[in-house]
């Protein structure tokens, strides 16, 4: 049994404070891990350009700066990005002026991740493993879907700092943020790995490890190189961005990206929350949700996705569902209800699929569009919750609320 932090022994701010220490490593990766939007111009070790990452404005400008016209940019834009080639060598910039191809072997980088390893699953999902420069290792998953859709996963830190009760990545706690390259680059390589095999990838969800809006100036550059029309293209509403329920953050992204905006909300009152999800304790759910209704009214056709994993014997009553019903009054929404993947060390049980049922048709019967996600991957550690590797020194699991306790006891 792991040791338990108590439930109320710390006030909120205090709480929060010390989960992001925690997870910071003694707080060096928060320090590095947010730089200079004017820092564009990052090296790595052989002072190369890392070309990814670079919006197309930046692009544009170091182009130039190196002497060429700003239309060969456009050029390598899509030798990176589109065009089916996805280059990650300078040897496969096709087309290119011959001193312009020889000045960018010469001067920049085009890959920001190596492959480690592919896990097929036996439903057709694959987890791609990727090595980070400083030997780091994060997780992304492929996922086809029968309609010809197909979704790549991608992470946005090495671990979590949100520290999420029932997420096996939030047991690493937080290693680092990943640049906007690191997040960009798990899309080439899934298009450059297995278009031939699972289809055109069309769609993004940041889902992976981390909280994306933890790293927000990284993950909107990120979505903004995804959906430029002249590289990946994704359409922005096939491109969605979770969070945990950051409400500042999540107020910056509603003004600055058109992207698809997904919301944990996993409890339906602030007791439950605070203790599956800390921090509710910074951000209570009621005003998470008001800043959802006051954000939403100025976006046209605009509608959240709620996300909300079914615990058993915890938020799964039909009580609980009666009460999201009344909670997401006056947010355009749709809700996906997730079952539990179980992990190593997990306190949870998933909810019986005739539970989760019967939870989804109080929801529809009350008008709202809900649908139930099927676990892809969960034989590779895929699935939804389960991505990540925790280290010897885990996050801490809180105190259970003793009216949970009998609903924990039954776990395995």
């Amino acid at each position: 049994m792991q040791s338990l932090m108590p439930l109320r022994s710390v006030t909120a701010s205090a709480l929060f404070t010390s989960l992001l220490s925690f997870h910071n490593n003694s707080r060096r990766c928060l320090s590095k891990a947010m730089p200079e939007e004017k820092e564009i111009l990052n090296s790595d070790f052989n002072s190369k350009m890392l070309l990814k990452g670079l919006s197309y404005t930046e692009l544009e400008k170091w182009v130039q700066a190196q002497g060429y016209r700003p239309g060969q940019a456009l050029m390598l834009w899509k030798r990176l990005y589109g065009d089916n080639i996805w280059a990650h060598t300078g040897d496969e910039l096709e087309g290119l002026n011959k001193d312009f191809k020889k000045m960018l072997i010469e001067n920049a980088k085009f890959r920001a991740l190596s492959l480690r390893e592919i896990l097929p699953s036996c439903d057709g999902t694959r987890k791609i493993l990727f090595n980070l420069e400083d030997g780091l290792i994060i997780e992304t998953v492929v996922i086809p879907c029968d309609r010809g859709r197909t979704t790549v996963c991608v992470s946005s830190q090495v671990g979590c700092a949100m520290n999420c009760q029932f997420c096996y990545t939030g047991r690493m706690g937080l290693k680092r943020h990943l640049t906007a390259a690191e997040i960009v680059e798990q899309a080439v390589f899934a298009r450059r790995l297995l278009t031939s095999e699972v289809g055109l990838i069309t769609n993004v969800v940041f889902m992976g490890m981390g909280e994306p809006l933890h790293n927000i100036d990284n993950v909107i550059k990120a979505a903004n190189i995804m959906v430029h029309e002249q590289g990946l293209h994704f359409s922005p509403r096939k491109v969605t961005v979770s969070t945990s329920g950051l409400v500042p953050q999540l107020k910056r992204f509603l003004n600055e990206c058109n992207c698809a905006l997904a919301v944990s909300l996993n409890a339906t009152t602030d007791e439950v929350r605070n203790w599956i999800m800390p921090i509710n304790r910074k951000y209570k759910l009621g005003l998470l949700l008001q800043t959802l209704r006051e954000e939403l009214r100025c976006k046209h056709k605009y509608k959240v996705l709620f996300e909300y994993v079914m615990l058993a014997g915890v938020n799964d009553s039909i009580e609980d569902a009666k009460r999201i019903v009344d909670l997401v009054q006056g947010i355009p929404c749709k809700i996906n209800l997730i079952s539990f993947n179980p992990h190593c060390g997990s306190q949870f049980r998933p909810t019986c699929k005739e539970k989760m049922i019967g939870f989804r048709n109080v929801l529809a019967e009350s008008g709202l569009t809900v649908f139930l996600r099927l676990s892809r991957g969960d034989d590779q550690m895929a699935a939804c919750g389960q991505l990540g590797k925790p280290g010897i020194v885990q996050a801490p699991l809180l105190r259970v609320p003793d009216r949970f306790q009998m609903a924990m006891e039954l776990c395995p």
